[in-house]
């Protein structure tokens, strides 16, 4: 079978059940940000060493490839991101309490790792912004505005010496 299949050449794509829209529609644009946060989210797992935070970002890229389906048209469930969602706030809550409190804005840098996960960060918020403007599915967005803050502090976490780049 053939990667390409030339019926995108014209600007219109196929939803889940073979509807066909235009890849410009704030839909494709959704699921497509969706996807491009799990491609980032992949980057962070191969340059991150700790096997543990690799399998809980592998199961976060999973979810991701859920919403993603339920954003093309699928009628599935995601009852399941409330339960998903609470994993993520126990591994904040867990991260942060290691963490040297914050009093200031921090500069998103600290190392590749941390970097990686504050573009991780980053492009989960645009994410969000698109299921708000296409959906407002609240599942999907609780579950990635949680997601953010995950990112946000293990990126704190990677970076190197705990530092505090203020701004």
């Amino acid at each position: 079978m053939k990667i390409y299949t030339k019926t995108g050449d014209e600007g219109m794509t196929a939803l889940f059940g073979g509807k066909r829209i235009a890849k410009s529609d704030i839909q494709v644009e959704t699921y497509g940000t969706v996807d491009e946060l799990s491609s980032v989210i992949g980057m962070v797992i191969s340059v991150i060493h700790n096997h543990q935070d690799q399998i809980f970002l592998t199961h976060i890229q999973k979810n991701l490839y859920q919403c993603m389906s339920q954003l093309a048209g699928s009628k599935m469930s995601l009852s399941f991101l409330i339960q998903e969602t609470e994993k993520l706030e126990k591994s904040i809550d867990m991260m942060d309490k290691k963490l040297i409190p914050l009093d200031h804005f921090i500069l998103p840098q600290g190392g590749v790792e941390a970097s990686w996960m504050h573009i991780a960060r980053t492009v989960c918020r645009r994410a969000e912004r698109n299921v708000v403007r296409f959906t407002k599915e609240k599942n999907i967005v609780q579950y990635l505005n949680r997601l953010s803050d995950f990112l946000f502090v293990i990126a704190r976490t990677y970076t190197k010496n705990n530092q505090k780049i203020q701004v």
